[in-house]
């Protein structure tokens, strides 16, 4: 008898063999890699176009990721140079930000795809996301991109464990998110405030092995969310010292531990969010 994990898996493929070209808005998370090798396994690689988003938002070590995946799975990678800062209905940061973000990026996605022979565009939604404040996903329908993972009843857990047994070193990565997701609604995106949270977490990473970290930018205040076990490694009080330096070396004035630890969009908590959502 197969498996509940077995039968969404065919379920991936049934969907993926559906298409004749894609290409996947490719950021080296999880679950996008997983996609990306997927369709890589269900059409062959000369059928298969990664697409991935340089930007402000996007940090340094994810687009070296989205590199390093790509080439392993031998496909071929297309990096476009992308500023959504540009476009005030993103900058502006309102509780909306991730629909116009998704729809600006998709649009260009979907312009440059439609200039190259076509392909069916992809992202990497799965069934969780439904379960947080996404209204990127919104934009994504609305414009025709599919979500093969989401489509087949796939959960991040469930990606998790079909990437192990592909042999994708993303498997066991932390959730990420683009930079825009550490600032409070309704306070405008500057790029030098994203140089700023990246450059901290980054310095954080360097002084202490964590597996999830986040630094949500109050500026003048870093608030610093780690896992709840892993909060009292930050208080020993010489990583205390060397992570309030390196805080204060980036430009913040006030560093924060957060004592309910990390979790996966905490900017989201307090956020009305609309019926059609």
């Amino acid at each position: 008898m197969k498996t509940d994990l077995q039968i969404k898996e065919e379920r991936l493929y049934h969907i993926l063999a559906g298409f004749d070209q894609v290409a996947v808005a490719f950021s080296g998370g999880v679950d996008s890699s997983y996609l990306l090798a997927a369709c890589v396994d269900a059409l062959g690689v000369a059928r298969v176009r990664a697409l991935t988003a340089d930007s402000p938002l996007l940090p340094r070590q994810e687009l070296e990721t989205a590199r390093q995946i790509a080439q392993s799975l031998g496909v071929r990678h297309e990096v476009m140079a992308f500023d959504e800062l540009s476009n005030p209905d993103i900058s502006a940061n309102t509780n909306q930000r991730c629909y116009y973000c998704k729809r600006f990026r998709f649009e260009a996605i979907l312009a440059l795809l439609q200039q190259t022979g076509g392909a069916t565009l992809l992202h990497g939604e799965n069934v969780d996301d439904a379960l947080d404040y996404r209204p990127g996903a919104r934009a994504a329908r609305e414009l025709g991109v599919r979500a093969p993972l989401a489509e087949a009843g796939l959960t991040k857990a469930d990606i998790r464990e079909l990437s192990k047994r592909r042999g994708l070193a993303t498997w066991n990565l932390p959730s990420a998110a683009c930079l825009a997701s550490r600032f409070p609604y309704d306070v405008p995106l500057t790029l030098e405030g994203l140089q700023r949270v990246e450059q901290a977490e980054t310095a954080l990473r360097q002084i202490v092995s964590v597996h999830q970290l986040r630094i949500r930018d109050h500026y003048p205040v870093a608030r610093i969310e780690v896992r709840p076990e892993d909060i009292e490694r930050l208080t020993a009080p010489a990583v205390r010292q060397r992570v309030v330096q390196a805080l204060q070396s980036a430009g913040y004035h006030y560093v924060a531990l957060d004592l309910e630890g990390y979790r996966t969009g905490s900017m989201n908590d307090r956020v009305d969010q609309p019926a059609s959502q």
